[in-house]
């Protein structure tokens, strides 16, 4: 998802992507080009935060009586994704996954499908605070491993300080686990 989310930034603030690399030990890489920094910044930033912006859609998909379409425009994006995906271990996910979803909207009930998501979406939200502990981790014990943080690379590219981009991600993060939880409070 992390890697999906780069990609999807980039898109959407006008770069071109050229790929997705998923290894077996859930790092990635997001290929993309464009002119200007401003999509190189959107694609970075968005990384961490996606699982818990898809994470907390699904959720509120569920809480709202939408639980059928998440799954459909899930299944899509997955499928989209396809187009992008340049080996053989990440190809391999993206179908099992977009195998999953079409299986969940075809023969589950409303109900399955409705834990299926809660499931997922406290998966996602979960894994991206703990991806967002991992790259603070990164910055405070691990400096020898800063070549693979975005914070790093944000601040290489910008100039501004990887602690503010280490904040932007857990306010993001932060935002969506307030976000559902209050959402499901309001129930």
């Amino acid at each position: 998802m992390h890697e999906l989310g780069h990609a999807l930034a980039a898109v959407l603030s006008g770069r071109v992507v050229h790929g997705i690399r998923i290894r077996r030990n859930h790092s990635g890489d997001a290929l993309s080009s464009g002119r200007g920094a401003f999509g190189t910044v959107v694609s970075g930033v968005l990384g961490y935060p996606a699982p818990a912006i898809v994470g907390a859609a699904q959720l509120l998909s569920v809480f709202n009586g939408y639980t059928a379409i998440a799954l459909v425009a899930g299944g899509v994006v997955l499928l989209l994704t396809l187009l992008v995906i340049r080996n053989l271990f990440g190809t391999l996910v993206v179908l099992a996954s977009a195998a999953v979803s079409a299986a969940l909207w075809v023969y589950a009930t409303p109900a399955v499908q409705s834990y299926a998501l809660l499931v997922l979406g406290v998966a996602l939200l979960v894994g991206s605070v703990r991806g967002l502990v991992t790259v603070i981790g990164v910055h405070v014990r691990r400096r020898g491993q800063l070549q693979t943080s975005d914070a790093y690379l944000l601040y290489r590219r910008t100039g501004v300080p990887s602690v503010v981009w280490l904040a932007i991600f857990a306010a993001l993060i932060g935002g969506c686990c307030v976000l559902t939880v209050m959402a499901y409070l309001a129930r």
